[in-house]
């Protein structure tokens, strides 16, 4: 399954990430997405 967590580098995103990881779902392709603001 490809996913795209928008908002990767912030809290929300932070967590979602963390329970995709935890819970082993099924991800082919992971897609984070941040603003410009949030490069580096």
């Amino acid at each position: 399954m490809k996913i795209a967590v928008v908002g990767a580098t912030g809290m929300v995103g932070e967590v979602m990430l963390k329970v995709l990881a935890e819970r082993n779902f099924p991800i082919t392709e992971l897609i984070p997405v941040a603003s410009e603001k949030s490069v580096g």
